[in-house]
């Protein structure tokens, strides 16, 4: 499956964005996750979504929310109160088996797919 991101702009802090990923085909089956890599850091997983219910990162929760449109073949990622610490590059993944889903914010050799990443920049 091939994966393509979308939505990424500066805001200032406080705001809102929602990003989306667009899927080649249905991820019905799929683990999907969005991850973030900030300036100088590791790669972080912030949500993951399968069959049950969405996981999310401690620095993300309540904050963000993970969703799919499955028509759309679309994942959304939305983001509310946005800090200047949430800046990065953002990238949707998707693992076939939807099992434990998860286990890929913090093991991401599980994941098959990514995207080519968006930028998202919080200014202060």
């Amino acid at each position: 499956v091939q994966l393509q991101e979308s939505g990424g702009v500066s805001v200032q802090a406080g705001g809102s964005l929602r990003l989306a990923c667009v899927a080649s085909e249905s991820t019905r089956k799929y683990c999907i996750g969005w991850f973030r890599q900030a300036p100088g850091k590791e790669r972080e997983g912030l949500a993951s979504l399968s069959d049950g219910a969405p996981a999310y990162a401690p620095s993300v929760e309540g904050r963000f929310t993970i969703s799919r449109d499955w028509a759309k073949n679309t994942m959304y990622l939305q983001m509310d109160n946005l800090k200047p610490e949430d800046t990065g590059v953002y990238t949707c993944a998707a693992r076939l088996s939807s099992g434990f889903c998860s286990r890929i914010l913090v093991d991401t050799s599980q994941v098959a797919y990514w995207g080519q990443g968006t930028q998202v920049t919080v200014s202060s």
